[in-house]
């Protein structure tokens, strides 16, 4: 990979995904040397000028699926799940007793585990009364590979070993004829999987109350993150709440959130 072919590379993440890659030109020719050498394309430049030209959109598709990384877990950084369950859920029933609408975004939704646990707990806490509520949850991704897995639900036992033997019971089923474990169809329903850039305008008709977007921002440069956190900030409800990854931070002298605790704010 010539400098210029990385160039043309990160410059086209950059300016479509909001991506920073600068300083990684030989992870960038680790990912996709195999993939270019396979589908026989002579040089990055013949692969990019593919991409380019690629109206189905299907080879930047694959081109993102390489580039990004998708590293999540369930429970992770539990004390967000805590304080959801704790003052999050208690303010929103109260707030939306009349109307019983929620509106809670997972904007960097993975494999799924985020937002399937979100829901867990959304479930458990209303209880009986659940079925008289809206509180479906937007899962957004920029991989379609990764969003596929995520609606499929299929985990391992390993990877579900975190959650509380309850929810196991209730919200997994066992794969016949293997040792892994599928949310059923019960919680999928509490789960909306769509595609979406957080570069491209937000799709959203109505206020958020809840915003999870951890851990993406590390991807971004300082212009890129401000850009959309003032994004969040507007389509959020006064009041609402923004959780970070626990390694990322805002300017609150630039966007007016308030701290609620490190890595958690609010409108």
């Amino acid at each position: 990979m010539t400098e210029q072919e990385f160039i043309r590379i990160q410059t086209f993440i950059k300016s479509h995904y909001g991506i920073d890659m600068t300083k990684k030109k030989v992870i960038v020719e680790g990912r996709l040397e195999n993939y270019v050498r396979i589908n026989g394309w002579n040089s990055y430049t013949e692969y990019m000028n593919a991409v380019e030209s690629d109206i189905t959109g299907n080879l930047e598709n694959r081109l993102v699926d390489m580039l990004t990384t998708n590293h999540t877990y369930f429970m992770r950084e539990s004390e967000h799940f805590d304080l959801y369950k704790n003052q999050v859920l208690p303010w929103l029933k109260e707030l939306k007793k009349d109307t019983k609408d929620i509106h809670i975004w997972c904007g960097a939704s993975s494999s799924g585990e985020e937002p399937y646990t979100l829901a867990m707990i959304t479930k458990d806490f209303f209880g009986f009364e659940h079925d008289k509520w809206d509180t479906q949850i937007l899962a957004t991704d920029i991989s379609t590979e990764i969003l596929s897995k995520a609606i499929e639900g299929i985990y391992t036992a390993e990877q579900i070993e975190p959650l509380p033997e309850s929810w196991k019971k209730r919200y997994l089923k066992k794969v016949l004829g293997t040792e892994k474990y599928q949310i059923t169809d019960e919680l999928k329903k509490e789960v909306l999987f769509r595609k979406l850039n957080l570069m491209d305008p937000f799709p959203f008709k109505k206020k958020l109350q809840v915003v999870f977007l951890r851990n993406v921002m590390i991807y971004f440069d300082d212009r890129t993150k401000q850009q959309l956190l003032q994004k969040i900030y507007d389509v959020l409800e006064p009041g609402g709440y923004l959780f970070l990854g626990q390694t990322e931070t805002l300017d609150r002298e630039v966007i007016p959130f308030k701290l609620v605790q490190p890595s958690v704010f609010r409108k």
